[in-house]
């Protein structure tokens, strides 16, 4: 397998948000892959909408393309100390696609938060969510981006050679379960 497919998950809806930028370097630091933004603007999970009208399209077509994925890479940010709110859902839409999408899925979890931990309450939050999913969870040292406001340059680069040499090496072991 020369060129992997690689989604890209961020837990936050904002394009310039420091999740997608730490993403964005993520994809580059794998390697050659067949890149996939996945969407997770859907709507709020409701158990009366799903039997009224059955899972939302946009809901299947994260699911497969998590499915048809070769790997993932989840970009979780933080919010008032927790896990946000448009991640959840889509975690909780997809557990109700049959099929199990993520089931032995190999699956790195990055974040980026202004705050001083860096995300690392949500990143291990998401983290046990993705262990219900039996997410196949890539084991490395965690990749935090703390103060993500000044992590970054103008093109949406990491700043710190040290962040950039942990999450390039995570990278490389999520690509060597994959190629």
């Amino acid at each position: 397998m020369t060129h992997p497919t690689l989604l890209l998950l961020s837990g936050s809806l904002r394009k310039g948000s420091y999740n997608r930028m730490l993403l964005a370097q993520a994809a580059e630091a794998f390697g050659p892959a067949n890149v996939i933004e996945g969407d997770l603007d859907l709507p709020l999970y409701n158990g009366d909408l799903e039997e009224a009208e059955g899972v939302p399209e946009k809901v299947k077509t994260l699911a497969a393309q998590i499915k048809d994925a070769d790997a993932v890479v989840v970009g979780s940010p933080e919010y008032n100390k927790g896990i946000t709110g448009v991640l959840k859902n889509g975690l909780d839409w997809i557990s109700r696609v049959p099929g199990s999408a993520f089931k032995d899925k190999p699956t790195v979890v990055v974040s980026a938060s202004a705050g001083r931990t860096g995300g690392e309450t949500a990143q291990f939050m998401t983290l046990s969510c993705l262990t219900q999913h039996q997410a196949r969870l890539i084991p490395g040292t965690a990749v935090l981006i703390a103060g993500a406001m000044n992590a970054f340059d103008e093109d949406g680069r990491l700043k710190d050679e040290t962040s950039q040499k942990l999450l390039t090496a995570r990278m490389e072991g999520l690509r060597a379960e994959v190629v």
